[in-house]
This record gives C-alpha cells, structure tokens and sequence, in this order.
C-alpha cells in the first residue's frame, strides 16, 4: 500500500516528517512531493532519508533531458500508483488551488490527477482559517469526497491563539488509515507470529528442511502491523523482506524457535504459529562433511513440539494465576490426508482458541505460493476460505483473533 503525502508551505512542515515514520510503522509506503515553499522550511534531502522514496519537488525538470521528459508525465504515473493522497500540511493557498482547479506545481496537477481518497489537513493563521474564502474552499472539497482532518486550536508560531493548528499527527494517520479502509481493531495487542521454515543441521555444509517460503507468516505480519498491532516477528530462514514495522527475530533450528518463543510469551496478547517447523532433526550433527562413500543412514529424533510447549506454558500459567488473560493461540496445519479430522484433533490436544489448516497435497497453493485455501476451525465455529491470496487468508485469520478476543471479554463480564 503507497500514499502520496503533499507538504505545502507552512512552519508546521516539519511535523511532516514524524507522519512519514508513523505511516512506515503501520507498513505504508510513503512518497513525499513538496510545493516549493514547503522546501523553505525543510529540505527534501531529510524526507528522502526518512521514506526511502524519491521526493517530487518540481513538476518539470531543469533542462532538455529525457529525464525531463519523464517528469512531464510522472503526475500521472503517481496519480495511478498511490491508494492515497493527504496533504499535511495544507496551507490556505493549496487549499484554494484544490478548490479551484489550479494545477500550476506537481502537487495541485497531482490532485486533479488522482482518483485516489484524499485527505488534507489544513494549518495555517487563525485569521487565514475563519476567512470565507478558505471556509468556502474547504466547503468545495468536503462535497467533492475529501477527509478534512480540522486543525486544533492553541497558541500558534504567528503569536495568535485559536484554531489553525496542525492536527495531531495520529489523528491525521487515523484519517488516512479509515480512507484506506485499514481497520485499527488489534491496537493494543502485541501479536507474535512464527514464520518460514526451520533448518536442523546435519553438517557443517546440509541441513534438512522442508518447502515453507515464509509469506503466510509474513503477510499475516504485515497485515497485523496495518490493523494497529505491535508484531513481534520469529522468522526461520526466508528469502522476502520483513514488514519494516515488526520487530524480526531471526532463527534457523526449531530449538532456537523455541526458545525465541518462551523468551517473548509474557509480552504477547496474541500468537500466530504459521511457521513450518521441521519434525525431526539429526540424533547427532556432524562436525566435519559427511563423505560420499556409499549408501548411508541418517538417524533422525523428533524436535520439540512447539505448540505443545506453548500449551504446557498456558497450563502451568493459568495453575499459577487463574485470574489473568492469556495470549490468544493460533495454530497452522498442513495436511495432506484426513485434514479436518487431523485439525480437530491437534485444535484439542494442543490447547488452541483456533487452527488454520490447508491441504497441502493441492496444487497451486500452501507451500511456494502466493495463494492459499484454509479453513479455521475455532471451538465456536468453523470457517472455509476458498482459494484466494494469502494477504486476504490473513485478514480472515485476523478477524478470529478480534473475535476470540471479543468472546473472551464477554465470557468474563
């Protein structure tokens, strides 16, 4: 998901560049373009370091160039891309712009341009916000769609008190957010999630392990980081990119999941096993490579059950403290022979609120893939989701987690 965030001229700019960071927190791309007296009060070179994205500053280039020529057009390219514009921010004179029709800088061309959901978020003198002009302007953009995020009122840089001031920066991401349509309903909850595969040594150069690419755990990650959650991510060895808002461990063995597991369970509100962890491991690792002299054995012992751990902690924990809440637990099943029978199975002797399982004997889905079919079985309920991406998969396993959280609070009440 990408936004395009316009920074018009105004003291209040500078906060521009802390709205930059809270939307990477909740895994939004950010793309900044800045009207030429925004670049007064800060350089483009600060939110270029700050979102990684080139920053528009010019609606057409200095010179003859074909990169000139690619400006002339790139308006469009972006109006195309972006899910959203806000401008934060927006000062009287963009506003009369938007209103009007004006397109004379890369920002206003930007905004006639887009079909994107767009919000502004006015700052500006207290005497410049009540003027009919600007009230008439805002009116103009309300009716045509646009979120006006009102400014708060206070002591202002000019030395007036009133209403003119900058919104605060988690209204203003709120209001992006809701014209996302990114729900904010697991803020508050710090979900962990386990991902990818694990590698268990057999020497120094071989290892066993199995096909789980990472991207359910991942995107279940990304999508809680959207919805407000903290994520503590344990990640066996992928080849994709985290989401940069969670907190990533990496680990390569199924001991080492573990252990990065217990460490983070008193933290967590919520726990989402995706991860594929290897059943079995070498009795005995190898130092040195193992030749190739011929046929040979490897003698193999189970790993430990992660989510049988898990179940022993809630145990011993609710024994210990029968009065506190603890963490939400998920489970993942791949199956490939009697798959509703067998998630039933693990759903009790494991001690879950829910498990998500998939065959996957299917072609096209589960394992190396970008699509999945699941079903999730809750102790309430049980929930098929045809084939369909895995960000989509892990929206539905989401729901489970507001859900079993909501039927807790009201068995307790």
């Amino acid at each position: 998901m990408k936004i395009a965030l316009g920074v018009s001229g105004g003291i209040a700019a500078y906060k521009s560049a802390e709205i930059v960071r809270l939307l990477q927190d909740r895994g939004i791309r950010v793309q900044v373009v800045m009207t030429r007296a925004a670049q007064e009060f800060v350089r483009p070179l600060t939110f270029a370091a700050l979102s990684g994205e080139k920053v528009i500053t010019d609606l057409f280039g200095s010179d003859d160039s074909q990169a000139n020529v690619e400006s002339a057009i790139e308006h469009i390219a972006i109006a195309q891309a972006i899910d959203a514009l806000l401008v934060a921010p927006a000062t009287a004179d963009i506003l009369a712009k938007f209103a009007q029709g004006i397109a004379n800088d890369f920002l206003s061309t930007l905004y006639l341009a887009t079909t994107a959901p767009v919000i502004v978020a006015p700052a500006m003198n207290v005497n410049m916000w009540n003027h009919a002009a600007t009230q008439s302007n805002l009116e103009i953009l309300r009716q045509r769609g646009a979120r006006i995020v009102d400014p708060g009122s206070g002591y202002l840089a000019c030395g007036m008190t009133g209403a003119g001031r900058l919104a605060e920066n988690e209204a203003i991401v709120a209001a992006v957010l809701e014209a996302l349509g990114v729900s904010q309903d697991l803020a508050g909850e710090t979900v962990l999630v386990t991902a990818g595969p694990t590698r268990e040594k057999i020497d120094p150069v071989r290892y066993l392990t199995n096909r789980s690419s990472g991207r359910m755990g991942y995107a279940i990650a990304e999508a809680a980081v959207r919805r407000g959650a903290r994520v503590l991510l344990v990640s066996g060895p992928v080849s994709i990119a985290p989401p940069g808002a969670a907190e990533l461990i990496r680990v390569e063995s199924a001991g080492e999941m573990l252990a990065a597991v217990l460490k983070l369970l008193p933290e967590c509100t919520a726990i989402i096993k995706t991860a594929a962890v290897a059943d079995f491991r070498p009795r005995i690792a190898s130092e040195q490579k193992i030749k190739r002299k011929g046929p040979a054995t490897l003698e193999l012992e189970p790993t430990t059950d992660i989510l049988a751990e898990i179940a022993q902690y809630k145990k011993s924990h609710a024994a210990n403290s029968p009065n506190a809440n603890f963490p939400i637990v998920i489970g993942f099943a791949a199956e490939t022979e009697n798959v509703l029978e067998n998630a039933r199975k693990k759903l009790s002797a494991k001690s879950l609120d829910a498990i998500v399982v998939n065959d996957v004997s299917r072609e096209g889905v589960g394992f190396d893939s970008d699509r999945n079919a699941v079903t999730i079985i809750s102790h309430h309920e049980v929930i098929e989701v045809p084939e369909t991406s895995k960000w989509e998969v892990s929206q539905r396993v989401l729901d489970q987690v507001v859900k079993l959280r909501r039927h807790r609070t009201s068995a307790v009440r």
